[in-house]
């Protein structure tokens, strides 16, 4: 896989297709295999996809300490200047939705269209109400490598989707095919609940789409409303009846509105 250099760390990626930059931003917890074979191999036939693992996941080196959701956005910043990149679309899923909302406030001009999934913007109207993250946190602090993954399982996918018991071993499998340490997890979840983007995220000017599922359990499907209603001219793409991996449960339903959105974005639609 290709090392990105960025002063004294490395970032751990993988780069598919041809087109339009597309970078892919994971959420806590997550690493680039998370966003599954379907997504990718959707994405790959319109853009040039790179998906990355933040500081501290699989190979991607570390610093110690902690850090916050701004660091993590430049982070993304000089991985974009590693790969030539002078700006890109931007899909950021959970934490990584918070990374995306920075590296746009940041950088503007390196963001040409915006995707936000199941992500949160802090301050007043926003919910850190819903009973996932300290479910998953609780199951990890154990030591039970199994009750972790079936607790993330449970609380990342609706009831609909984990009631069928065969869709369990592939999410499994991909969960623990990239090293996750628990301590730069409880730095993340440190990184995000610091997050709060609500009275900037009115300045954004790159073309936004909003993606939630009603069934999230992670981050309250309100979040999805409040970006929505706070971006100027953001788009809302519901699921209804999805949770908080909303790709996973729906691959053609996501790779249709982002491949809509950001072509349209380009103005290609």
């Amino acid at each position: 896989m290709p090392i990105a250099v960025i002063g004294s760390r490395t970032i751990n990626y993988v780069r598919r297709g041809s087109g339009a930059p597309l970078l892919l931003i994971q959420g806590m917890a997550g690493h680039h295999q998370l966003w599954g074979e379907p997504l990718l191999s959707g994405l790959e036939q319109d853009f040039d996809v790179v998906a990355y693992d933040h500081r501290g996941i699989g190979e991607s080196t570390d610093d110690s300490g902690p850090f916050t959701i701004g660091d993590l956005a430049e982070d993304a910043a000089l991985l974009m200047d590693d790969l030539g990149w002078p700006n890109a679309h931007v899909l950021g899923i959970s934490m990584g939705g918070m990374v995306a909302q920075e590296l746009v406030l940041r950088h503007p001009d390196r963001v040409r269209g915006l995707v936000l999934g199941c992500t949160y913007a802090g301050g007043r109207g926003s919910s850190l109400d819903a009973t996932g993250p300290l479910q998953m946190l609780e199951a990890g602090r154990g030591g039970d490598i199994e009750k972790a993954i079936r607790t993330g399982y449970l609380v990342n996918l609706s009831p609909a989707y984990t009631a069928v018991e065969e869709n369990y071993e592939p999410f499994k499998q991909v969960s623990l095919a990239v090293r996750v340490p628990m301590p730069t997890i409880l730095r993340q979840a440190q990184a995000a609940f610091g997050h709060d983007t609500s009275t900037r995220l009115p300045t954004v000017r790159s073309s936004t789409l909003v993606v939630h599922g009603t069934e999230d359990q992670m981050l309250n499907y309100s979040n999805g409303v409040q970006i929505s209603q706070l971006v100027p001219g953001a788009r809302l793409h519901t699921m209804q009846g999805v949770g908080h991996l909303f790709w996973w449960e729906r691959s053609d339903e996501t790779i249709d509105a982002v491949r809509e959105h950001l072509l349209g974005a380009d103005g290609l639609t």
